[in-house]
């Protein structure tokens, strides 16, 4: 916590985190922001009524489908999603990378609770092609595909590449469903509106802590009578909560003020980019990367040759001593990956429009100055 508290305290940062402020200063912007709309007014909800209620109908039409409805969860929402196209398919065999947020981050949710079995594509760094998908050597009754795939580097398909494999998956007689914890980040990079980009799968999940600022909570959106039959499963896997108003308005207000705003941010995200990419040049560091070159959405990764201890150490240093945050924590290289080398995930969001180039090289100057201490 004392971490998170000097990174919160920072005056000048790339992103507002979620630990970046008190329990009591979160709960006041919530409120005051609620007493401008006609949210502040109402009753609280009673099990997914009310507030809860106009979410869903939000997401669906921000995205385009029919119906949604809201889970406390997004692990639960993509549970209950591919076990009910597990049903309709009669198969339960679900096609996604390896790299995909259920095989990394579920502890094997998949067969332990719902039954289903995977089968990966490819394991390369980014989204399978539609040759990779007509050559699964076994039948699927779901692609699931992760938009943008975070842990290869937040990284996204050309749009003609997405198309070619939704149509490779219907070929083989499956249903595709999104993982889009942040689907809402991908419109600058296809160039197309959230409804166009939903519109290719079958069901889609959304977040909204990833990207929106919400407290939590997710969303998965289809047709209706996926809708109804999710509704249900979401009552027995425990998701139907008493109440869920503040949950529901953080998502509201995601949607109102930080979606309008992801495109700017994207684009303030590639300049961070270019500059981290010229600052590293300049003060000689061996070998680096930041990836993708020209990041898809608002986040990306920076890989460089230190132990990940040393760097997080330095990002600390940096921000203690001259108030920036410019990196937080590094994360050792997977197993597999080679020793010495750090990684870290660079989030550009609202603070970080204030950011110019020249302010990054200098931040990378400094933050270096004490990694090489």
């Amino acid at each position: 916590m004392y971490r998170a508290r000097v990174w919160g305290g920072a005056s000048r940062k790339l992103w507002q985190a979620p630990l970046d402020h008190t329990v009591a200063d979160g709960l006041r912007d919530l409120a005051e922001w609620a007493g401008t709309t006609p949210y502040g007014g109402q009753l609280p909800d009673l099990y997914g009524d009310g507030v809860v209620e106009e979410l869903e109908r939000r997401v669906a039409e921000e995205l385009g489908f029919p119906a949604a409805v809201f889970f406390p969860t997004g692990t639960m929402a993509q549970q209950v999603a591919l076990r009910c196209w597990a049903g309709r398919t009669g198969n339960p065999v679900v096609a996604l990378h390896p790299l995909g947020h259920p095989e990394v981050h579920e502890n094997g949710a998949f067969g332990s609770v719902s039954g289903l079995r995977t089968v990966h594509p490819t394991d390369a760094p980014r989204l399978p092609t539609a040759q990779e998908i007509r050559e699964v050597p076994e039948p699927f009754g779901t692609l699931m595909l992760e938009l943008p795939l975070r842990d290869a580097g937040f990284v996204l398909p050309s749009w003609d590449e997405l198309v070619d494999a939704v149509e490779a998956a219907r070929e083989r007689d499956a249903v595709v469903h999104f993982d889009g914890a942040r689907l809402w980040d991908c419109a600058t990079h296809f160039g197309r509106g959230l409804p166009e980009i939903a519109g290719l799968a079958d069901s889609v999940y959304v977040s909204f802590y990833k990207s929106l600022g919400g407290l939590s909570g997710a969303a998965l959106a289809g047709p209706e009578d996926l809708v109804e039959e999710a509704r249900l499963w979401r009552h027995r896997y425990g998701g139907m909560l008493f109440q869920q108003y503040p949950v529901a308005l953080s998502a509201l207000r995601g949607l109102d003020t930080e979606l309008p705003r992801l495109p700017s941010y994207v684009a303030r995200a590639r300049i961070v980019a270019e500059a981290l990419r010229e600052a590293f040049e300049q003060e000689g560091v061996g070998w680096f990367r930041v990836h993708p070159e020209i990041p898809a959405t608002h986040q990306f990764q920076v890989w460089l040759p230190y132990e990940a201890d040393t760097l997080t150490a330095a990002g600390l240093a940096l921000t203690e001593d001259t108030g920036t945050c410019l990196f937080r924590r590094w994360f050792p290289a997977p197993a597999g990956g080679p020793p010495g080398v750090a990684m870290a995930e660079v989030t550009v969001s609202a603070p970080g429009l204030e950011w110019t180039a020249e302010d990054v090289k200098e931040a990378v100057r400094e933050f270096l100055a004490r990694v090489r201490a």
